[in-house]
């Protein structure tokens, strides 16, 4: 079992970030190789091109993501953690599965347009090939499972449509299928100040959102300060879903204690938010403190990111060649 996953690069990494996606990675890691399989893990820095992004905002981020994946747990000698500018074979391959892929598939790509809007004619190329790098950057490695949430099961699909055709027209079995890992569903996190909108670096209030970064002391005023209402917790998850503030609190501490929202509610029933705030806010502290004094560590030290990338990249490189290779040989591209 070969387990393969990307993530673009972000700056500016929010609690939201956090508990839906990089937590998710870690128990991931553990899961998969107690079961005895293995975790490749990337920074998708080749997507995040598809929309402008200044250069140096880019590669900030890729070493600020980097920074927070082995504070949060990825272990870089257990999982092989690289970014993918790194490993050349994901760019070669995308193209050479250009030639396979059909413009009909991509065509029923929803996310390009929903990421295009009205202004598909001025959108990238990039922007509308994306779902074949993303193919590549798991066929390559021959993936056995790719982790897909709702909106990533299209890109699997088209993954597995391109393998099959591959291995049909050129009458080799190269291109192992990938199947869906489907992981326990990332909670949604939303503002601390409108819980009808998603917790975003984006929202122009501080207030609205918990950085990384925050300070022991920012971080329990921003839970003290999180908009709420008069009213005690009850003694059902269900009774909460008229009142998205609280049920927005309930789910960030669940999630940050791995418990379910029903036994969080169970336990502060009849309680007010001056009693639950607190309890919220030590939680947030006890679990996210010790990340971010290992991000701001690793933060200050670019070259032992740089080692960590370099490392995984060796390893992904070669991986990669031999699949690589066999597909140029299908193509009669080398002998």
């Amino acid at each position: 079992m070969r387990v393969v996953s990307g993530i673009k690069p972000t700056g500016n990494l929010h609690l939201g970030n956090y508990l839906g996606a990089v937590k998710q990675w870690v128990a991931m890691q553990d899961e998969v190789q107690a079961a005895g399989g293995e975790t490749m893990y990337f920074i998708a820095d080749l997507h995040g091109l598809t929309e402008w992004i200044e250069p140096a905002n880019l590669y900030a981020n890729t070493i600020e993501m980097t920074a927070t994946l082995v504070a949060a747990g990825i272990d870089p000698a257990r999982s092989i953690l690289f970014n993918q500018t790194r490993v050349p074979a994901h760019s070669e391959l995308a193209w050479l599965l250009n030639n396979v892929a059909r413009v009909g598939w991509l065509n029923r790509m929803t996310q390009f347009k929903d990421k295009a809007g009205k202004n598909r004619e001025g959108a990238s190329v990039g922007l509308y090939d994306y779902p074949v790098l993303m193919a590549a950057d798991v066929l390559i490695y021959n993936a056995t499972h790719v982790p897909v949430g709702e909106d990533q099961k299209q890109h699997l699909e088209l993954a597995r449509d391109i393998a099959t055709k591959f291995n049909l027209d050129y009458g080799r079995d190269l291109f192992t299928l990938p199947e869906p890992l489907v992981s326990k569903k990332a909670p949604r996190i939303m503002s601390l100040r409108d819980a009808s909108a998603k917790m975003s670096k984006s929202n122009p209030s501080e207030q609205s959102l918990i950085k990384l970064i925050d300070s022991d002391e920012t971080i329990a005023d921003k839970f003290r300060k999180a908009k709420t209402d008069p009213e005690p917790l009850p003694d059902s998850w269900d009774a909460l879903e008229v009142r998205a503030e609280a049920r927005n609190l309930v789910t960030i501490f669940a999630a940050l204690a791995d418990r379910t929202p029903e036994d969080v509610v169970a336990e502060f029933a009849g309680k007010g938010f001056g009693q639950f705030k607190p309890a919220l806010a030590d939680l947030a502290v006890a679990k996210l403190g010790p990340i971010r004094d290992e991000m701001l560590r690793l933060l200050g030290d670019r070259g032992e990111i740089d080692a960590i990338l370099a490392r995984g990249a060796e390893k992904a490189r070669a991986l990669a060649a031999p699949v690589l290779r066999s597909t140029q040989e299908a193509m009669g591209l080398v002998a």
